[in-house]
């Protein structure tokens, strides 16, 4: 377990708020459409990555891979990012924030669940609250911008209506339908403009187009030379 420290925005307050994180989560394939879900499975399987056990998939990998940090080192040149809602349990409550499923694609190819333990998990440091937005949670936009070469462009878009219900992805993965405080699990993610593909440099937020307010936060990707 390790502390990470955010702000809760809610609405017409911010209020600092210090998290004990003991499990993330990463759920794939949790796309609503089953169109759009295959077009992604379909773009991995063309980077030679198998196709899930099940739709959606719940992979666990080390909550410390979380960071709010604006640098990742990678290892070796393969590895890219992918923008997620993000949901944090503490003391019954349930609060939405914004990250980055930042994975190594090579290693993906023959393993998704080592895949998810290769790379930090970087997450923007403001929270809202899920009642707040739940009302309206179909209309929230996961956007991202990939940097490459120095050329910054708009890499992943979408509404959440695209994703399952927050209620559904809970009782699919969790004992009771119950979301478990000190968890932090990423949502899924769409499929990538142009291509999955690395990027210098990886900005990501998530819009609330109602309550006119965004979380976002971007890093840079150091890549670390690969010596055999």
């Amino acid at each position: 377990m390790f502390d990470l420290t955010f702000t809760v925005d809610a609405r017409d307050t911010t209020t600092p708020l210090t998290l004990a994180i003991d499990q993330m989560v990463i759920a794939g394939w949790t796309g609503r459409d089953p169109v759009a879900r295959d077009k992604h499975i379909k773009e991995l399987q063309e980077m030679g990555i198998a196709p899930p056990a099940s739709t959606p998939i719940y992979y666990r990998g080390a909550a410390r891979r979380l960071t709010q940090q604006e640098r990742i080192e990678c290892t070796g040149g393969d590895s890219s990012g992918e923008v997620e809602f993000v949901l944090i349990g503490w003391q019954g409550r349930i609060f939405v924030g914004c990250g980055s499923d930042h994975t190594d694609r090579k290693v993906e190819a023959y393993n998704v669940t080592v895949s998810k333990q290769m790379c930090d998990k970087p997450i923007a440091s403001t929270l809202w609250e899920l009642e707040d937005v739940i009302g309206h949670w179909d209309r929230m936009i996961l956007r991202s911008y990939a940097t490459i070469k120095g050329e910054r462009v708009l890499y992943q878009e979408g509404t959440l209506d695209a994703m399952l219900p927050v209620a559904d992805l809970i009782a699919r993965g969790f004992e009771g339908g119950k979301f478990p405080d000190g968890c932090a699990m990423f949502g899924g993610t769409f499929a990538a403009k142009g291509g999955i593909r690395p990027a210098d440099r990886f900005d990501f937020e998530l819009e609330d187009p109602v309550l006119k307010r965004t979380i976002k936060h971007g890093y840079d990707v150091v890549t670390l030379p690969v010596r055999g």
